[in-house]
C-alpha cells in the first residue's frame, strides 16, 4: 500500500495543457505544410509554363528553318540507264501554286503564310473538342477572357517545305505544316490550345489547273499526314512576324503580297502561356498585370493566373538567297 500510494498520476490541469501545447505544434505543423505546398504548386506552375513553351518553339523552330526546302535528286546513273518515262526527275518537278488569288490560296505553295488574328483552320480539326473537353458552340467565337479588352488571339502559320522517297509513286513530296489556335473548355476552364497539322501535296494533272491537292488522308499520305494533333494546352497569345534581309516587316499573306513572300529572312516567334492551375497563381486578383507580344501587342490581365512569354528569331535559311 507504502508503494502505490508514492505513485503519482497525471492531473487534469496537465492533461489540459498537454493538449494545449498539441495543438499548437499541429497548427504550426500544418501552417508551415500549407506555405510548402503553396510553394511546390507556384514552382510546379512556372515549371510547367516554361517547359510548355520551349518544347513547342523548339518544335517550331525545325519547321520553319526548313520552310522552302527542295531536294534535289541529281545525277544518278542507274536512274539515267532506265527508260526515260521510268526515270525519277534530277530535280523537284512539282507545280508551284503562288496563292496569289481568293480561287488558289488555299492551294498555296508559298513557303510561309501568316494570317493574322485567326483562329482554327479547315484542314484541321475544327468539330468536336479533344476528348474530356467541354463542347463549344461556335468555335470561331473567342473566349474574351480579358473582359472588356478584345481578345487578340492568335496567328496561324502554313509551312511548306519538300522532302523525297523514291520508293514513292511520287518521289518529291510537298508537306504543309500548319500551327493555329482554337478555343478549348475543360470544366468550365477558359482557354486556347495549340494544335498541329500536316499534309501532303498529291500531284494530279488531273485535277485542273493545279494539278493536285493538299491531303491529310493517311491512306493518300502514306501516313505522313494527321489532322488537329493538339500539342500543347493554356495558350492566351501566339503571334508570328516575318522580316526581310533589311530587318522591314513583310505580310506574310501570299494573296496581299505576292512579290514579298520570297523575301523573308526570319520570322519572329511569340508565345503565352498561362499556369494550368484553376485555382490561380496569385492569391489575389485585381492589378493590372501587363504581357507584352510581339508588334507592339499589349494586354493586361487582372486575374490570379501567371503568365509567361517565351519570343524567339528563327532564321529561314531554305528562302532567297544568302544574306
Amino acid at each position: 500500500m507504502n508503494k502505490l500510494s508514492k505513485i503519482s498520476g497525471i492531473t487534469l490541469v496537465e492533461m489540459l495543457i498537454g493538449v494545449v501545447v498539441s495543438s499548437i505544434m499541429i497548427a504550426a505543423m500544418y501552417t508551415s505544410y500549407t506555405v510548402i505546398n503553396n510553394s511546390y504548386s507556384r514552382v510546379t506552375d512556372v515549371a510547367a509554363i516554361s517547359r510548355s513553351g520551349h518544347d513547342i518553339v523548339s518544335m517550331m523552330m525545325r519547321d520553319i528553318r526548313m520552310a522552302g526546302f527542295k531536294y534535289y535528286y541529281g545525277y544518278n546513273a542507274e536512274n539515267e540507264a532506265l527508260p526515260f518515262d521510268q526515270r525519277i526527275p534530277r530535280q523537284d518537278n512539282l507545280n508551284f501554286i503562288a496563292g496569289d488569288t481568293d480561287s488558289t490560296k488555299e492551294n498555296s505553295h508559298a513557303p510561309i503564310v501568316i494570317y493574322r488574328n485567326k483562329l482554327n483552320y479547315a484542314a484541321g480539326d475544327v468539330g468536336s473538342p479533344p476528348s474530356g473537353y467541354d463542347s463549344t458552340t461556335d468555335e470561331d467565337a473567342k473566349w474574351n477572357i480579358r473582359g472588356s479588352e478584345e481578345d487578340v488571339c492568335c496567328d496561324r502559320i502554313h509551312i511548306v517545305y519538300g522532302d523525297f522517297n523514291a520508293e514513292d509513286d511520287q518521289p518529291y513530296k510537298k508537306y504543309r505544316i500548319t500551327y493555329y489556335a482554337k478555343p478549348l473548355s475543360r470544366n468550365g476552364d477558359k482557354y486556347y490550345g495549340v494544335f498541329r497539322s500536316q499534309e501532303s501535296w498529291i500531284h494530279d494533272p488531273d485535277d485542273g489547273p493545279d494539278y493536285g491537292k493538299w491531303t491529310s488522308k493517311a491512306n493518300e499520305c502514306s501516313g505522313d499526314c494527321y489532322t488537329g494533333e493538339l500539342v500543347r494546352e493554356y495558350l492566351t497569345d501566339m503571334s508570328f512576324v516575318a522580316f526581310g534581309k533589311y530587318g522591314e516587316v513583310i505580310n506574310a499573306d501570299p494573296e496581299a503580297n505576292p512579290e514579298k513572300i520570297f523575301d523573308i529572312r526570319s520570322v519572329d516567334v511569340s508565345m503565352t502561356f498561362r499556369s494550368p492551375s484553376k485555382k490561380g497563381f496569385f492569391t489575389k486578383t485585381g492589378g493590372n498585370r501587363i504581357i507584352k507580344s510581339l508588334g507592339r501587342k499589349v494586354s493586361t490581365y487582372t486575374d490570379k493566373f501567371f503568365r509567361d512569354t517565351v519570343f524567339v528569331t528563327v532564321h529561314t535559311r531554305n528562302i532567297g538567297g544568302f544574306l
